[in-house]
């Protein structure tokens, strides 16, 4: 887990424009990247990775702050407004700020940000600027205006289209959103927009869960910085959830071992990543997208306070057999020993899952800190959890 936490700061370090601090999309696993493309999620995770770098002293104080400033300024003056109403471009370039790939005003990229903007807020609460800037960040976004006239969130806005039609309105990564935008101090929406959005449930092979069937970072994202842990709302206990979904999973790549012979219960876990032919949002239970025997180590990677013994036993595996897999900031995305592809790319969402999660995992960092901002807090407060 050091070595995922280490390699995975040296992206957020090295893959970031140090003027903007705006973090790459995704970049060669052995460096030497010359992409531009900034993911506003990636930028999210980015800040919080430099969090945990300055906890864990993998470069000086005073220069992880100056990058955690300059990243926010950026942001808050310079970054082109999505809308004018707070929210992000899903992607943009990554020196200029300006909008990339004609990509969306996104509500979940924009949320994955705020969390990493409010750990720096508490992790630096003592700094001269960091605070404020994060605060004027979180301010600025207009959540009530998401909702479209809507009971639930719009999954983001295009200046051609308007809002797009699609919600947030099936259990998925969704959660940050909603508690982020009921505990807004200056946009909320309503507290009753917990309980608007669905909770369906599945089973397999004795495990039940809520599940929209998706991939399994939809299970992991929220808790990378919300801490569900000995909690439930009038719903779910969602940390047991993630746990359940997780152990289910890992029972369902098993289980197609006769189609895929490299999976087993030391290799196994798949989520949204490369593939051989592009990206894929692939995973189960239920069976979901073109599944070929691709392995991606941030499915196990971002489980790791869920299902300890199996995911970490699967990353050591991936690290004592297979030397192409692990590349200068870590795991690679995705491979395939079937075909004998290795991704040539890492992804920062995914590097970033993967470092956040070990860091919980092993000090609940992330957590501990995170959980001590008033809109943590309030969220969670407003969504109505409790002790259970």
């Amino acid at each position: 887990m050091e070595d995922i936490e280490k390699a995975g700061f040296l992206f957020f370090w090295e893959q970031a424009d140090p003027t903007t601090g705006q973090v790459k999309d995704r970049a060669l696993a052995a460096g030497n990247d010359s992409r531009t493309i900034s993911s506003v999620a990636a930028t999210g995770f980015g800040l919080t990775a430099l969090c945990i770098g300055d906890q864990r002293g993998y470069q000086p104080t005073a220069n992880i702050a100056a990058r955690v400033q300059a990243t926010l300024s950026f942001l808050l003056n310079q970054m082109q407004p999505g809308g004018m109403n707070g929210f992000f471009y899903h992607f943009v370039d990554m020196t200029t700020g300006a909008r990339a790939f004609n990509s969306e005003v996104s509500s979940i990229d924009t949320a994955i940000l705020l969390c990493g903007a409010l750990m720096c807020r508490q992790h630096f609460s003592q700094d001269p600027q960091i605070p404020g800037l994060a605060t004027q960040i979180y301010n600025k976004v207009n959540f009530a205006w998401m909702l479209n006239g809507g009971t639930t969130l719009s999954m983001g806005w295009t200046p051609e289209k308007g809002f797009i039609t699609a919600r947030w309105d099936t259990y998925n990564e969704l959660m940050m959103v909603y508690l982020l935008g009921m505990a807004s101090p200056t946009f909320p929406i309503p507290a009753s927009s917990w309980g608007a959005w669905t909770r369906p449930s599945f089973t397999y092979q004795g495990f039940t869960y809520i599940s929209s069937g998706a991939p399994l970072f939809t299970h992991q994202y929220s808790h990378a910085w919300f801490d569900f842990r000995n909690k439930k709302d009038a719903f779910a206990n969602y940390f047991q959830n993630s746990i359940n979904a997780t152990m289910a999973h890992r029972l369902f790549c098993i289980s197609l071992a006769g189609q895929f012979s490299d999976y087993s219960s030391d290799l196994w876990g798949i989520t949204a990543s490369d593939s051989a032919e592009g990206y894929v949002a692939w995973g189960g239970p239920p069976a979901m997208g073109p599944i070929d025997g691709s392995v991606v180590p941030c499915a196990t990677a971002g489980s790791l306070p869920f299902d300890f013994s199996d995911t970490i036993h699967v990353l050591r595996w991936i690290r004592g057999h297979y030397a192409q897999a692990w590349q200068r900031y870590g795991y690679v995305d995705a491979f395939n020993l079937l075909s004998a592809w290795y991704d040539p790319d890492v992804i920062g969402i995914d590097l970033g899952i993967s470092t956040l999660m070990a860091e919980n995992q092993r000090t609940q960092f992330v957590w501990n800190t995170f959980m001590k901002d008033p809109a943590a807090q309030n969220g969670m407060t407003l969504a109505g959890f409790r002790p259970g």
